[in-house]
């Protein structure tokens, strides 16, 4: 016997990742609580889950593993129709596509916003801040902007809504 229809078969739920883009000090945090505030949702921050659980924000291999776990998460928050906001820098493209490949899996609009000032007000804000254990070095923030793939014309055209606050 053939089931009865029923309105929930034609419901499609759809979710909104926001991917919050920088390199340190860009902002990011800022941003991203702002947005929390704004469209209540979920703020995933590996930052945030390291620092919870006693571990240097250095430790790439444990970060990983909550990105992957947070990855997870956002998965099942968007298919629900939940709304997540990734703080995680972001910096590669294919990064940042394998975001959007999966939240569109989940019928999830998606919002990528790039916080990406002169290196020089980054530098200041990181030096304000004095957060990191071993601090960042101006060396390595020349290097990590030569590695930040920012976003080009094609890349863009991929979100439902794209901002670069520079």
């Amino acid at each position: 016997m053939r089931r009865p229809a029923c309105s929930c078969d034609s419901a499609v739920v759809s979710g909104e990742l926001i991917i919050v883009s920088g390199l340190p000090g860009s902002g990011k945090t800022t941003q991203a609580r702002r947005l929390e505030a704004e469209r209540p949702g979920l703020r995933l921050s590996a930052d945030d889950w390291m620092e919870a659980l006693g571990a240097s924000v250095w430790e790439g291999a444990l970060r990983e593993r909550i990105e992957r776990l947070q990855r997870r998460v956002c998965g099942d928050i968007l298919r629900i129709g939940g709304t997540v906001i990734i703080e995680w820098g972001t910096w590669a493209r294919a990064e940042r596509s394998q975001l959007v490949e999966d939240a569109r899996r989940a019928n999830a609009r998606v919002e990528l916003v790039v916080l990406d000032p002169p290196l020089e007000v980054l530098w200041e804000r990181i030096c304000a801040r004095g957060a990191e254990d071993p601090p960042i070095t101006w060396t390595d923030l020349t290097r990590w902007s030569t590695m930040f793939e920012r976003p080009d014309e094609a890349e863009s055209a991929r979100y439902d809504a794209f901002t670069r606050i520079g």
